[in-house]
């Protein structure tokens, strides 16, 4: 594969700044051309009491022979919830941005796809996917994640953000919203708590953990996701790992969250 690397840490930065900016832009109704509209294929599917519309779509650059500027798209709309699926559309497209003084100047996948076609190298190819993750209660998570191969690079541009959508707000939920004021220390030591636990079963650690956590310390990430056996926590390539172990991704039991998440978000029993 054609792979190469970018600095992870300003990305995320952008991520988070995308979210804000998405959200300020979402109407009440998606534009025509939201997930370019006219998919290679479309099917409803249902995650527990949520519609959602799987859609497909992918294309070489039109009119190109050869090695060709490629794009594939599987993603998630909401039929009832168009702000989210404007949201999730928009977030994608922010996330192809390594860089924020490199982002071109697009805020859709459509407007994305005309941009990458005008300017793409013959075998670049960016790959975008949306899925629902999971739901719990009122919140729906959704995984967001692209990944982008560069022409004559070594490989590719991995990058995951999580959404957490508050369904009776109309909003996304952010870290410091689910978390009880004041108790982002304890968030963080859990989190640490998690991260020993990984390293227990990661054999680059165990082989040498001096070296490794010099090397690959921990590191705070507000990436989550809120799921029925408690939060995700997603973790850049090579932020506390070598590539080789992809974006790592840690799991906070609620049994640790009690105490530290909103009581709501907790499970009654």
């Amino acid at each position: 594969m054609r792979r190469t690397f970018s600095p992870q840490g300003a990305k995320r930065g952008l991520f988070l700044s995308a979210i804000l900016l998405a959200l300020a832009g979402c109407g009440s109704s998606p534009p025509a051309n939201i997930t370019l509209a006219v998919p290679t294929s479309s099917t409803p599917e249902k995650v527990g009491d949520l519609s959602t519309e799987r859609i497909k779509w992918s294309s070489n650059k039109p009119g190109c022979e050869g090695d060709c500027p490629h794009i594939e798209i599987d993603s998630v709309a909401f039929p009832g919830i168009p702000k989210l699926t404007e949201l999730v559309d928009h977030v994608l497209a922010y996330m192809t941005g390594t860089d924020a003084n490199r982002r071109g100047p697009y805020n859709t996948l459509s407007e994305y796809t005309k941009y990458f076609w005008s300017t793409a190298r013959p075998r670049d190819s960016t790959y975008f996917k949306a899925r629902v993750k999971d739901t719990v209660g009122d919140v729906v998570s959704i995984e967001l994640h692209t990944e982008q191969f560069l022409t004559g690079a070594a490989h590719g541009i991995p990058a995951t953000q999580y959404l957490n959508w508050e369904r009776s707000r109309a909003r996304v939920m952010s870290l410091d919203d689910a978390l009880i004021p004041g108790r982002r220390a304890e968030y963080i030591a859990a989190l640490q708590r998690a991260h020993a636990k990984w390293l227990t079963s990661n054999p680059d650690a165990k082989r040498d953990p001096a070296s490794y956590n010099k090397m690959w310390p921990f590191q705070e990430s507000e990436n989550y996701a809120l799921t029925k056996d408690g939060i995700v926590v997603k973790f850049d390539a090579y932020s506390i790992a070598p590539y080789s172990h992809g974006e790592p991704e840690l799991s906070i039991p609620y049994t640790d969250l009690r105490g530290i998440l909103k009581p709501e978000l907790l499970p009654k029993s």
